[in-house]
């Protein structure tokens, strides 16, 4: 039987400047070839990393109950639950995604969209500035969430705004 094992550790950062800007975040996947020791989480941890997540995986006898599919990355605007079995809303992804609707609406520009997420500090799931080419990445997703975020009170009040602005 073939067992692999992966594991993602977060950097611990260090510390903090005087203005308490947080440290950047690195993230590292690596996949094991043996198993999994003692000595190989302290190495790490002495190394300034923090496991986050780890994922295990193993064959399995025919008419075994299926697992949840997490081999699809989690759409933008949602996140794992702290239960880790459902996803909840990310609330400044979904702002992002409120931002791209309401500039979208009023027919702006792809550059002009990107260049406002970029202004109002929001990045993109790599942590990269928004471009005109990440922004039409996300009209799928815009397109599955446009009728729920249509439909909200929330809404309604924001694009009463969008109106008046015109």
């Amino acid at each position: 039987m073939h067992l692999e094992n992966i594991f993602a550790f977060r950097g611990t950062g260090g510390l903090l400047s005087a203005m308490s800007i947080p440290m950047p975040i690195q993230h590292m996947r690596e996949i094991l070839s043996g198993p999994l020791t003692g000595s190989f989480l302290e190495s790490k941890t002495n190394e300034g990393w923090k496991a986050v997540a780890v994922i295990w995986e193993r064959e399995v006898p025919d008419g075994a109950p299926p697992l949840a599919d997490i081999s699809q990355p989690v759409p933008y605007g949602l996140k794992i639950a702290e239960d880790c079995v459902a996803l909840e809303q990310d609330m400044r992804e979904r702002e992002a995604l409120l931002v791209m609707l309401e500039m979208i609406i009023q027919d702006k520009p792809l550059r002009e969209i990107a260049e406002e997420l970029n202004r109002r500090g929001f990045r993109t799931r790599l942590d990269s500035n928004w471009t005109p080419g990440s922004v039409f990445d996300m009209l799928p997703r815009l397109i599955e969430v446009g009728p729920r975020v249509f439909s909200t009170a929330e809404w309604v009040v924001r694009r009463g705004k969008l109106m008046n602005v015109s």
